[in-house]
């Protein structure tokens, strides 16, 4: 894939996590996710993508008001590498960190995410 949509894909993958609408996010989910995706983070392994729309559901509810925004992204071959943080709009990230994410045929086969300062 090329950086232009990579950085889309990145957005979708950020616009994943600020959408509360189960619905609409479990479709983001299931086009951004192979069938078979997974998704790590220190809290949880999510094999899946009705396992991952859960565990974003349930994650949601701990940043009532805040948004999940994206900086610079970084690629080689099927990888991507990509920080982000969570907070209020013009306010001091709540949690920040970065992703580590493995591609195949455009989606997301595997994802890593790892948290700063926690």
């Amino acid at each position: 894939m090329d950086k232009n949509s990579v950085t889309e894909l990145v957005q979708r993958y950020i616009a994943m996590w600020n959408e509360t609408e189960d619905r609409v996010r479990r479709d983001l989910i299931d086009h951004l996710f192979t069938p078979n995706g997974t998704y790590t983070d220190p809290m949880v392994v999510a094999d899946g993508t009705a396992a991952i729309d859960e565990y974003i559901g349930a994650s949601q509810k701990n940043f009532t008001g805040m948004l999940f925004t994206f900086d610079t992204v970084l690629t080689h071959h099927d990888a991507v590498h990509f920080s982000w943080q969570v907070g209020t709009t013009g306010g001091v990230p709540a949690v920040s960190g970065f992703d580590v994410a493995w591609l195949e045929g455009g989606r997301i086969r595997r994802l890593c995410g790892f948290f700063i300062g926690t």
